[in-house]
């Protein structure tokens, strides 16, 4: 008689368990300064998830499982011109978060955190080690991504294009013979643009890296690619459709652009030739395939006006906002909001247990 394999066994089980409706944890909240944006996403993906016939909890990271008067209270705020500040005090902590799930109770958890330890890795090897299934890549592939520093290696080894980069501190010198002038500066560990400025003489650097370090104990210094800007979502190792973001506030897609109705165009799918439209998704499968990510992710690029392609960063947890780039880029694909969040949860369901 033929032994049947146990993780043949659990897939199937897991499999069947997803054809029917879940109980999932949407956790959201946390310490970076994407917390407006996690509050947003977080609003979206509940209302979609409730709509599908799913037992949602709200889970924010300071309150734990929320009420239904403080869930309508807090998911209904918007989001800011600027980013929060200093908003540690009320943050909680990983234990109190990972307890706050119990994983014999809650299918899966939704992870509706953008940047700091929701995107990083921290989160991810914490639920890793108390054994809850939760949405995204693990923490190894949030790792690499975060670290911006890192993924262009990778990038590079995979033989994605990426922009020309130093890290701080850089001689003048030495920025001016690699990079050029206008150049970018940012956080190292960020992501919604925030503490990024465009450069345009040297005389503005200093000023410059005050703001990155702001937000970050490391600074990237990179060069500016003038051209179009371009994003293309990833969905169960296939790219989705391409699009572009036309800022109409300033030069660059800052966090303002990003999340205030009318700072920007967004065109999904983008006005590309169809052998471009097929560069830009193979190498954004590339990339996400080089930071070992899994489920979904978003990849931005620049085209430049010699129709170049360059590789920005990968985001492991994109914003799930009413104007956010992922549900664009999986709509103009045929695949609605509710279904990107089935989805999501169902590669989660999908993957098996965890080492």
């Amino acid at each position: 008689m033929l032994k049947q394999d146990p993780a043949l066994t659990y897939n199937v089980r897991q499999l069947e368990k997803l054809e029917r409706l879940l109980k999932i944890a949407v956790l959201f909240g946390g310490t970076s300064t994407e917390r407006d944006v996690s509050v947003a996403s977080a609003a979206q993906v509940v209302r979609a998830l409730r709509s599908a016939g799913h037992e949602v909890l709200a889970v924010e990271t300071s309150r734990g499982v929320l009420l239904p008067a403080q869930e309508r209270e807090l998911l209904s705020r918007g989001i800011d011109r600027a980013p929060p500040g200093d908003i540690g005090a009320s943050s909680g902590n990983l234990p109190a978060i990972v307890g706050a799930v119990n994983p014999v109770d809650v299918d899966v958890v939704f992870l509706a955190l953008h940047g700091g330890f929701g995107e990083d890795g921290t989160l991810q090897g914490t639920l890793d080690l108390a054994g809850i299934r939760y949405t995204g890549s693990g923490a190894l592939g949030s790792a690499l991504a975060m670290d911006k520093d890192v993924a262009k290696r990778l990038f590079l080894a995979a033989g994605v294009p990426t922009p020309k980069w130093l890290m701080a501190p850089a001689e003048p010198e030495e920025i001016a013979d690699q990079l050029g002038m206008p150049l970018i500066v940012k956080p190292n560990s960020q992501g919604s643009t925030v503490g990024l400025t465009l450069v345009r003489a040297l005389e503005e650097l200093p000023a410059a890296l005050e703001t990155a370090g702001r937000f970050d104990t490391e600074v990237m210094l990179e060069q500016y690619i003038p051209g179009r800007e371009l994003t293309v979502g990833i969905l169960e190792d296939q790219a989705l459709a391409v699009g572009e973001i036309v800022p109409l506030t300033g030069e660059i897609f800052d966090y303002t652009a990003k999340y205030q109705q009318g700072a920007a165009r967004e065109i999904f799918p983008a006005d590309l030739p169809p052998e471009q439209t097929a560069r830009v998704q193979a190498l954004a499968l590339a990339a996400h395939r080089a930071l070992k990510l899994s489920a979904y992710s978003r990849v931005d690029f620049r085209q430049d006006p010699h129709g170049g392609l360059w590789c920005l960063e990968v985001n492991t947890l994109p914003g799930l906002t009413a104007g956010s780039l992922l549900p664009k880029s999986a709509a103009a694909a045929g695949i609605g909001f509710e279904e990107l969040c089935e989805r999501i949860c169902r590669a989660a369901g999908a993957r098996g247990p965890r080492s």
